[in-house]
């Protein structure tokens, strides 16, 4: 089809092979074109848009220099894959983002060819990049793995170990750090462009070859000693560090917004040597958007916007985040014990911690993108009597679970765990959903694992938390807003694996572990005035269990349902093992546990994924029908 003259560039580009067809001087007019197609995008579906306001122009270079797929392009943690999908052939959808049926906001193989890994935790790039680079040797091939990964992500410590062992077997592999907050280097002009341009050219490359064969006669320790030499001295020129340490070659740092200086180092790289290489962009967090490069995170995170004057849609104010209760119980806890300190992985502001750092600077620890370092770092605090609260997203504490386990529990410190995020979390989908950690949590000996069922509970497990020194302590929460329940002045200290009768009936049990609560006395209502007189409870703790409430449920009910925002293995595994144990079940009685689904649940509304996993008050009800064999629509006739 014949396109009219006066055609935006970016409407002939579907993917990138139409690209390559374009002159390179046509390229910053694409790039500008791409910018504000992301941004027209975002504002309408909310999501991740600084991290790929700062690539647009790597983003258009990659795919102009190299052959994807067949070479192999990762993006790390995928926030900034926006403007990648646009240029892979799915532009006519990326107003589906983060939207049901839709693209993901992160990289996923599923969605296209151009994703050759699933990303969204961060790190993870180089390792899988590595992997796809040695399959390459051993079959033979000759394609380029490119893993670009931001100078957060370098935080964390699967980073080096992927860095180190690149170097150690020295397989052809590409890196590029998008440097776009702490720069590890001055900022860059026309001198380090033109450095780096000379360092990843053949002549630079031929030239430290040679110096290698002429000193290998002299034998291996002083062929090395004055090949570092060579390299100390030539990072002292161009930035190259710690990366030539871990035997990658260092190029940079360059400016990442300036097509000049990019596409003729990224051609040289492409065109020579072997071995490991590491490419410094620095680039600018919302560049091209005056809103997001004035804003302090960048609008790493938005909901929809007007593009106009850059100001995000609000949620309707109405009860408070439990994210938010969840910091400002802890600043009140703290206020009255000067041992609480709080540990981050990089999520201040998810975590509210921000809110905590504010108040006590000095008893806040960012340790950076390193979940692992941080419960670990919690147990040391613990062990000379400071409280520590790691606050970590359930989904990102899965990272560090061999510290949980051998750094935490086994010595029983008394770290405390607030898990956000716990159950749906919506568009973020299947990465970032806390569908595991009372599976995995109260597996654990000597574990405290409980779960909020409003804001006002959470701010008693706060409290709760905070004055239990026996050992673990975790309490889950989930994203959103609380429920609009009366706050209490200061939480409550709770007893430990008691929980407590919310409602009374006789016919039906209702046993809730978590925010599910709220359904179940919803579900308690439609049932009562069908008939089924029904209880309601709130467990509290999956771990101790009050095996004297589920003894009682058990044993005057004629069903009890279990009703959690987790996964099989979880609250409900511990509850049936009682009643199996205590022999309850052979009276009789029909128990039916309700968990989310067994399967990797795609992005969606919370509230829509709560109901077709029937953990809404209707799914509750027809569970009840289903296990007395009787049908909602006969009840109700």
């Amino acid at each position: 089809m014949t396109l009219p003259p006066n055609t935006p560039l970016l409407d002939k580009v579907r993917i990138p092979a139409d690209l390559k067809a374009l002159p390179e001087s046509d390229l910053p007019q694409l790039a500008a074109e791409l910018r504000a197609e992301l941004i027209d995008t975002v504002s309408h579906t909310g999501g991740h848009l600084g991290a790929g306001l700062g690539v647009v122009e790597l983003t258009v270079a990659l795919h102009y220099v190299f052959d994807t797929p067949g070479d192999r392009l990762i993006w790390d943690v995928g926030h900034q894959s926006y403007p990648h999908k646009i240029l892979t052939g799915r532009r006519d959808r990326i107003r589906t983002l983060r939207q049901e049926g839709g693209l993901s906001g992160f990289t996923k193989r599923t969605e296209s060819e151009y994703d050759p890994f699933g990303t969204a935790h961060s790190s993870t790039s180089i390792s899988a990049g590595l992997g796809m680079a040695v399959a390459r040797d051993l079959k033979g091939g000759k394609n380029n793995v490119i893993a670009v990964i931001g100078d957060g992500a370098m935080s964390a410590g699967m980073a080096y170990e992927a860095m180190n062992n690149a170097g150690a077997l020295n397989s052809r592999l590409i890196v590029i750090l998008n440097d776009n907050d702490m720069s590890i280097a001055p900022p860059t002009g026309a001198m380090s462009a033109y450095l780096a341009r000379l360092g990843s050219g053949r002549t630079y490359q031929g030239i430290r070859d040679l110096g290698k064969k002429l000193t290998s006669h002299l034998g291996p320790r002083v062929d090395r000693a004055i090949t570092r030499a060579v390299e100390h001295a030539r990072g002292y020129v161009t930035g190259g560090t710690l990366f030539e340490e871990l035997g990658f070659f260092h190029i940079g740092p360059i400016d990442g917004h300036n097509l000049e200086h990019l596409i003729p180092v990224l051609k040289n790289v492409r065109d020579n040597g072997d071995g490991p290489v590491l490419i410094h962009v620095v680039t600018q967090k919302g560049k091209g958007y005056a809103p997001a490069e004035a804003a302090a995170d960048k609008y790493h995170g938005v909901n929809k916007f007007d593009v106009i004057t850059g100001a995000q849609a609000k949620a309707p104010a109405n009860a408070p985040s439990y994210t938010k209760v969840f910091a400002q119980s802890l600043i009140q806890e703290a206020r009255e014990d000067d041992r609480i300190v709080a540990i981050t992985a990089a999520m201040p502001s998810g975590t509210g911690l921000d809110l905590f750092g504010e108040v006590f600077p000095t008893r806040t620890f960012d340790v950076g993108i390193a979940e692992q370092h941080a419960v670990t770092f919690a147990a040391g605090l613990a062990t000379e009597g400071l409280k520590p609260f790691a606050a970590i997203y359930s989904t990102f504490l899965q990272r560090a679970y061999d510290q949980v386990v051998h750094d935490v529990a086994i010595q029983k410190l008394p770290v405390r765990f607030p898990v956000d995020r716990a159950g749906f979390v919506g568009a973020d989908g299947p990465t970032h959903c806390g569908a595991f950690d009372t599976t995995y949590l109260a597996s654990l000996p000597d574990f405290v694992v409980m779960a909020a069922a409003d804001e006002a509970e959470l701010r008693h497990m706060v409290r709760t938390a905070a004055a239990y020194d026996e050992g673990p302590i975790a309490f889950r929460y989930p994203r959103g807003n609380g429920v609009g329940v009366e706050m209490p002045e200061r939480g409550s200290v709770l007893e430990i694996g008691k929980g407590r009768i919310v409602r009374e009936g006789t016919k039906v049990a209702l046993l809730s572990f978590g925010t599910r609560l709220q359904d179940c006395l919803l579900a308690a209502e439609e049932l009562t005035a069908a008939g089924l007189s029904t209880t309601v409870a709130d467990a509290r703790f999956a771990k101790p269990l009050d095996e004297d409430l589920v003894r009682r449920l058990a044993t005057s009910h004629e069903v009890l349902l279990t009703v959690e925002e987790g996964s099989i293995g979880g609250f409900a595994s511990h509850v049936l093992h009682f009643l199996a144990k205590e022999g309850l079940l052979d009276s009789g009685l029909k128990v039916r546990p309700l968990v989310l689904p067994d399967e990797f649940a795609d992005h969606a509304k919370p509230e829509k994924m709560y109901v077709d996993a029937g953990l809404d008050a209707t799914g509750i009800v027809r569970t009840v029908f289903a296990a007395l064999g009787r049908s909602i629509r006969s009840a109700t006739a």
